[in-house]
């Protein structure tokens, strides 16, 4: 017999999305632009389109979502779609917005709105994160946006992933306008989307004190792509005075290299690497000026965690190694390929435990591939029901170990449109694009991952453990 266990008061099992991978309607004629439009007409990428229709067949996402036991959704609302000009605010578009939050919450869908997801309006340009004004250009959005949909909403992540964002659109190539190893623009723009964070913060609050506001970063295992940014906005928590930061992110440094130990002769070159291209006395001087001279003492209200495969040093591989469906000739691992680590998932979960602040996963899944309407299965024989339920009993174990575990978010719904192609998939359901976006009940490995997500969380509120095998 399985011992007692009683979830926490207001914990939710969700899922998360974002608008540009499912709402569809998009860089087409006559559609609004993000800033991955020059890619998709230029054919550097595979158009979005359609993506999964969301923007027109919201309810039956959100009846899905239902169907697999969530009470939470995550989504955004996005900024390209509200301000397809400069200046020009589509109403319309927000009060749409509106009725998508009101439909959660008639399904007992808590949402949880993203407000920047890796894109912004074509009309910024291509580089809008390196640019001086870019953090109060974007607190301008913020305002716009909390404004409208305040009535709506409590719980917002300001921007997503601040640190992928900058890697993919400067060191890795793998976003617009896609710059390879330019450090001092990475470097720059985290500095920027940090500082943006906390003028968003403020906004936020000032229209909506109730609310709940935070940031997730992509957890990584060098320090300077991950927590550092994190540590910035939590100095003050800890009341550390600005004379002191720079020996305090060095003591955060070592107790982060000391958790995340590793004999791996690459990931000592790159956190070498790391550490001479962003020194820590002087790295991100416009964040830290926004956190000492902002009047809240912290500007997140929960620490947020995207646990998929932080290990910085396993993302480079040999060229002409072995994929799911053949080989890759690039140095880089691809996704359906990251080894899952549910003892690993649990470790950076305490790390980042904050004093007084509950810990959300805002992100966690599982990629396998499809290609050419033919899935693949992952090479280490993972599958995705296997996956919730060993990523979920450490859901478990850090509640029995007090860990103040407030929600746990799976990436994602449905397969979804992954920022240039649709081969990863990542859903609890599979979508066959084949054959007119049609849903299957099962995920793109033929597994019954949306019913194992329901039978979990059914049964952990239910207090039956068991149901984690």
């Amino acid at each position: 017999m399985s011992e007692p266990f009683t979830l926490p008061e207001g914990f939710r099992f969700g899922v998360a999305t974002a608008g540009f991978q499912t709402e569809g309607g998009y860089n087409g004629p006559g559609e609004p632009r993000n800033n991955w439009f020059d890619w998709e007409a230029a054919g550097r990428v595979e158009p979005s389109g359609d993506a999964l229709r969301f923007w027109d067949e919201y309810e039956h996402h959100l009846d899905r979502a239902v169907a697999a036991g969530c009470d939470a959704f995550r989504l955004s609302v996005e900024w390209a779609r509200c301000e397809p000009h400069e200046g020009d605010v589509d109403t319309t578009a927000l009060d749409r917005y509106a009725a998508i939050l009101d439909a959660c919450h008639q399904r007992g869908l808590e949402p949880l709105v993203t407000l920047h997801h890796f894109t912004h309006p074509h009309w910024m340009g291509p580089d809008l994160w390196l640019d001086a004004d870019s953090p109060e250009r974007y607190a301008g959005w913020v305002r716009t946006a909390v404004s409208r949909l305040r009535a709506h909403c409590r719980s917002w992540v300001t921007i997503n992933e601040i640190n992928i964002l900058a890697l993919q659109t400067y060191v890795t190539g793998d976003f617009p306008p896609g710059r390879r190893l330019k450090t001092n623009e990475a470097t720059r723009a985290i500095d920027h989307l940090l500082a943006a964070h906390v003028l968003g913060y403020a906004e936020i609050k000032a229209l909506q004190p109730e609310s709940v506001v935070a940031t997730n970063n992509y957890s990584f295992s060098v320090y300077e792509l991950d927590r550092l940014a994190i540590d910035v906005l939590l100095a003050r928590h800890h009341d550390v005075a600005r004379d002191e930061l720079g020996p305090w992110l060095l003591a955060r440094r070592d107790a982060h290299d000391l958790a995340t130990a590793t004999t791996a002769g690459t990931e000592t070159v790159l956190r070498r690497w790391a550490r001479s291209a962003v020194p820590l006395e002087h790295a991100l001087p416009r964040a830290v000026s926004a956190v000492f001279d902002s009047t809240h003492p912290c500007t997140l209200d929960v620490t947020q965690v995207d646990y998929y495969n932080p290990l910085v040093a396993s993302h480079v591989r040999l060229p002409g190694h072995r994929t799911a469906g053949g080989r890759v000739w690039t140095p880089a691992r691809r996704l359906w390929d990251d080894p899952p680590d549910p003892t690993g998932f649990s470790r950076y979960v305490r790390m980042n435990v904050e004093p007084g602040l509950p810990v959300w996963v805002v992100e966690n899944g599982l990629c396998n591939r499809v290609r050419r309407g033919r899935s693949y299965p992952r090479l280490d024989g993972w599958d995705r029901v296997r996956y919730l339920r060993e990523h979920l009993r450490e859901v478990v174990r850090l509640l029995d170990g007090g860990v103040p575990v407030g929600a746990y978010y799976h990436w994602c719904l449905a397969d979804n449109y992954e920022w240039g192609s649709y081969e990863p998939r990542f859903g609890l359901y599979g979508v066959d694009r084949s054959r007119g976006l049609r849903w299957t009940d099962s995920d793109a490995m033929g597994g019954d991952a949306a019913g194992a997500f329901r039978r979990i969380a059914d049964g952990l509120r239910a207090g039956d453990r068991s149901v984690l095998g």
